[in-house]
């Protein structure tokens, strides 16, 4: 990174969770969704949050940013594109086209899959993996379990939005970058 990637990456101290929108009993009675889309509509906020995540990201140094499906991505690829790497995605059964990888996961009410293609990473590559939220850490433990299984070396994670009382971040084996937490 030279000295004016360090200078962009010096975002002002605003607070980013008013330009989150809360939705009570989305999708379902009981869950408070954190919109995001209202982040992203704002051009200098979301300029902010994407500066504020490459920050926390470029001390690991990685070859990639690996985006979970589907909202992932939205993170994912800013992050890459201003950390100078490429971008590789994480995505659901018959998604990806060619010979994929894929992984199956327990999650609190069920079972996922994920997939990644074959020749994504090539072994040893630094990888960070993205994700807007982090909530239970299930997918996020499973993305990093995936991306070893292809030979990536996964140097840290990154999310958006952590949710801390749900405890995501102690399933994490990496290091973890949130940028906006909600207790």
């Amino acid at each position: 990174m030279n000295d004016t990637q360090q200078e962009s990456f010096n975002p002002p101290q605003i607070d980013l969770k008013k330009y989150i929108r809360s939705i009570p009993d989305y999708p379902k009675k009981g869950i408070l969704f954190y919109d995001i889309s209202t982040l992203l509509r704002n051009a200098d906020a979301w300029q902010i949050a994407a500066a504020r995540m490459a920050n926390g990201v470029a001390k690991w140094n990685p070859d990639l940013v690996a985006g979970i499906e589907s909202r992932g991505f939205v993170s994912a690829s800013p992050l890459a594109s201003a950390l100078g790497c490429g971008m590789i995605m994480i995505r659901k059964p018959g998604k990806l086209p060619g010979k994929t990888i894929s992984l199956n996961y327990d999650l609190e009410y069920g079972q996922n899959c994920l997939h990644i293609q074959e020749d994504a990473v090539k072994p040893g590559q630094r990888v960070v993996v993205v994700d807007d939220l982090l909530a239970t850490g299930g997918t996020l433990q499973a993305s990093i379990e995936l991306l070893r299984k292809v030979g990536a070396e996964v140097v840290g994670a990154a999310a958006l939005i952590e949710l801390k009382g749900l405890k995501g971040r102690e399933k994490i084996d990496v290091p973890l970058h949130s940028v906006i937490i909600y207790e």
